[in-house]
């Protein structure tokens, strides 16, 4: 079986959100994943406190690593992705709330296409990868297995998104290789670097796809920093019509309708079930 991917965690200022997403990362992650904590000199004493009780408890396998000063959020992330190389990473947001499979499916849709560069799950807070609603504050999903079994039934389609979304995205190392990486020097919020990322391999043949077998939750939404609109505006003219285009027309709109029948009609999952054959 292949090497899972590494999962990059950035880790932020707020540690009640901050426990809810490494309960969740336990409770819907294959045991021994990789798990690399980065901190941009974000963390707090109690978020410190949360990291040292779940490193010495989590089945997972973990790292952390924290600066002596910030030096930005997307610039903290081209660092880390930087170490990894070549090896696929899954960028989760600081406040993600993984449901059960999410990283198992998001592997198998790099292998069924070896054309796609990254690969976004649902989202309570997806924007063009929100679900039930589309560019909606969708609540979290309230029982999190019963949604695990229901996306296991979706037929894997991988349609195009214009760019991945920043709750969770895997990305191929060897396509961010070639694409030049993550341009920190122009967009502070990651967010904006990776629409950017995401357009740049596009240009290169990559695809960027919905992996419509997966979901991870979020707290709340990404936020763009100053400048980082304009300078999306600036390099990629047509960036914000397409983004109007696709929320007009919602050509996922058919895909959200067979997940809610799904798991309207989906038995939930134990707790220690199967996920991740």
């Amino acid at each position: 079986m292949p090497e899972l991917p590494i999962i990059l965690l950035p880790v932020g200022p707020d540690d009640v959100a901050l426990d809810a997403c490494l309960a969740a990362l336990d409770a819907s992650t294959p045991a021994g994943a990789r798990v690399w904590l980065i901190d941009d000199a974000q963390a707090g004493p109690r978020s410190a406190r949360v990291i040292e009780h779940w490193i010495a408890q989590t089945k997972l396998e973990p790292d952390y690593t924290r600066r002596g000063r910030s030096i930005g959020e997307s610039a903290h992330l081209a660092e880390a992705l930087d170490i990894c190389g070549d090896a696929d990473v899954a960028v989760l947001a600081g406040d993600a709330v993984p449901v059960p499979g999410w990283l198992n499916q998001l592997q198998a849709c790099f292998a069924r296409d070896g054309a796609i560069g990254t690969a976004t799950p649902w989202s309570n807070l997806g924007e063009l990868a929100s679900w039930p609603r589309l560019g909606d504050l969708n609540p979290l999903p309230d029982e999190p297995l019963r949604l695990a079994n229901a996306l296991r039934g979706m037929a894997p389609v991988h349609p195009e998104l214009p760019a991945a979304v920043s709750h969770a995205v895997l990305l191929r190392g060897r396509a961010l290789r070639k694409a030049g990486g993550i341009d920190h020097a122009s967009y502070g919020s990651w967010s904006a670097a990776l629409a950017d990322l995401s357009l740049r391999l596009a240009g290169f043949g990559w695809r960027n796809v919905l992996c419509e077998t997966a979901f991870v939750g979020r707290m709340a939404e990404g936020e763009l920093q100053d400048g980082d609109q304009d300078a999306l505006s600036v390099r990629w003219p047509d960036w914000y019509s397409r983004m109007a285009a696709m929320l007009m027309h919602d050509p996922l709109h058919e895909l959200r309708e067979q997940l809610a029948q799904r798991v309207a009609t989906a038995e939930p999952l134990p707790p220690q079930a199967e996920l991740f054959e």
